[in-house]
Parts: C-alpha cells; sequence; structure tokens
C-alpha cells in the first residue's frame, strides 16, 4: 500500500510544471508589450540607440541595467549644473539636489519635475519605483524614502551612465 502512494506521489510531483523559468519569460514579454504601447516624443529603433550609445548607456538606459556601485565619474562631480538624460539630453536633476548617499550611485533628493517619469518594477522580488526619462524612456534609476529628512525624504538613486553633467555656465 505504501508502494501505491509513493507511486502516486512521484507521478504527481513529476506531473506539476514549475513556472518559475516562465515567471522571468512573462515579465520580458510584459515588459515589451509596455514598451511598444508606451511611446515618447523621442523614439528611435535599437539600432539608432545603439548607434548613438556607449555600451554601458545602452545598457543601462535601453536595458534598464543597473551599473556597479562606485564606477560612476559623476560621483564625486560638485560643480552647479544641471545632469541630463544621456540619450536625449533632457535636464533631469539639478546639482542643487544631490548628496552623498553612500550607496556608490548619484543621488538626488528630488528630480526636475515633469521631465522624469515612473513606474513599479518586481525585478528583484519586490516592488521599487523605476524612474526613467519622460522625453525618451531611458531607465534611469530607482527612489526610495530613505533619503535627508530634512528635504523631500527621497532617495533618487541614478545610474551615472543614464546620465551627462552640463556645468553651470
Amino acid at each position: 500500500m505504501k508502494n501505491i502512494y509513493l507511486l502516486a506521489f512521484c507521478l504527481l510531483a513529476m506531473g506539476c510544471k514549475g513556472v518559475s523559468q516562465e515567471k522571468e519569460n512573462m515579465d520580458k514579454t510584459s515588459a515589451s508589450a509596455v514598451e511598444e504601447k508606451e511611446t515618447f516624443p523621442v523614439t528611435k529603433s535599437e539600432a539608432q540607440w545603439k548607434a548613438e550609445l556607449t555600451d554601458m548607456q545602452f545598457y543601462v538606459l535601453r536595458k534598464a541595467g543597473t551599473e556597479n556601485a562606485w564606477s560612476s565619474d559623476l560621483l564625486d562631480i560638485k560643480a552647479p549644473g544641471t545632469y541630463v538624460c544621456a540619450g536625449c539630453g533632457t535636464p533631469v536633476f539639478s546639482s542643487d539636489h544631490k548628496f552623498d548617499s553612500g550607496t556608490g550611485w548619484p543621488s538626488f533628493d528630488r528630480e526636475i519635475e515633469g521631465n522624469v517619469a515612473y513606474d513599479v518594477d518586481y525585478n528583484i522580488g519586490y516592488a521599487r519605483t523605476e524612474e526613467h526619462c519622460a522625453v525618451c524612456g531611458g531607465h534611469l534609476g530607482h527612489v526610495f524614502d530613505d533619503g535627508p529628512s530634512n528635504t523631500t525624504g527621497k532617495r533618487h538613486c541614478i545610474n551615472g551612465a543614464a546620465l551627462k553633467f552640463v556645468p553651470k555656465e
């Protein structure tokens, strides 16, 4: 009798279809569907983006990648100016709102209003607020609620590869 139960359990276990790998494919499909539906004032083909951006910029802006912490040349910039989207040149952050978060990525306590759009991603298993350029849709980074309490309380954790710094004249 035990053998029958064991056999039934084994057949049941083998018959169960795992979906852990399918979730990744569903996420990619869903993301592609969103990208196709969502239009931005600046729209280019993947080949055009690849021709205009460095490999790291393309990975971050167009594939929603993340650069390594402490790798950005923008971390130590303290000069007044504006940080613009590396994809389309849209001003997205002001140096007036930059702070050292100690995380290894350029951080700001607020965006330039109207130039940054938001979405939610679950790529690491929980909800995070993703930021992207409102003009070209390029992925910038994420915003968290652990920023300076004396200002907005927000920490816009941004990939340096997604930005270019334009010094104030």
